[in-house]
């Protein structure tokens, strides 16, 4: 239902590479690596699929979140259901449009209440606005799930959102504060797409010093 990872020989770097991106809508570090994967897209030759994962499913099992944290991912569900519900009835073209209209809100717009991010970004992508009352819905889980579970597979359960897949290879991350751009975007690609794909590579840390610079 949602993007579809394309089979691909050569190299993404150097010939039409299809890449896929897993998101949450509501995460600012996920918002700031589909601004650079965009900047990439316009400076290598690849081609991004857009899907969802979720804060909302990475924690539904978890007991130990404060209460104001725990409210906040009861509101998570919204944005993808209503993401999911989309694509159901209008087709994949939806998802990029409305994961901006809704980051947009979200994190430079500053709009904390979700139904209000949901009209209006139907709204302004042109949607359906019955849509939004599918944001209080489960009947879209299953597929929330699905979408969630894929990604994950790909790269493990000790991560969260996003997670990029190019070429059979997938990663979290990157995880970058503000979004580079230019060629300083393009090198970090090269440099991500390297070392994800050296056999037994599997992780490359540092304790974060910034927090999200959206601007």
């Amino acid at each position: 239902m949602m993007g579809r990872m394309a089979d691909v020989k050569d190299s993404p770097m150097t010939s039409r590479g299809a890449v896929e991106m897993w998101f949450d809508p509501i995460c600012p570090w996920a918002w700031m690596t589909s601004r650079w994967l965009m900047e990439v897209e316009r400076l290598r030759d690849i081609d991004v699929t857009w899907s969802v994962m979720s804060l909302a499913v990475l924690n539904e099992d978890r007991h130990d979140l404060d209460a104001a944290y725990r409210a906040r991912m009861d509101e998570a569900w919204g944005p993808v259901r209503v993401i999911i519900a989309a694509v159901e009835a209008h087709g994949d073209s939806v998802i990029k449009p409305l994961y901006d209209a809704m980051g947009t809100r979200i994190h430079l717009r500053k709009v904390s209440d979700f139904d209000q991010v949901i009209r209006e970004s139907l709204e302004e992508v042109g949607l359906p606005a019955a849509l939004a009352k599918e944001a209080h819905h489960k009947k879209y889980d299953a597929a929330l799930h699905r979408s969630h579970k894929r990604g994950i597979s790909l790269v493990g359960t000790d991560v969260g959102t996003p997670i990029i897949a190019v070429d059979g290879v997938a990663f979290f991350g990157p995880v970058v504060t503000p979004a580079p751009k230019g060629e300083d975007a393009a090198r970090l690609w090269d440099g991500c797409v390297l070392v994800a794909s050296t056999p037994g590579f599997f992780e490359l840390k540092r304790t974060r010093t910034l927090g999200p610079i959206l601007t």
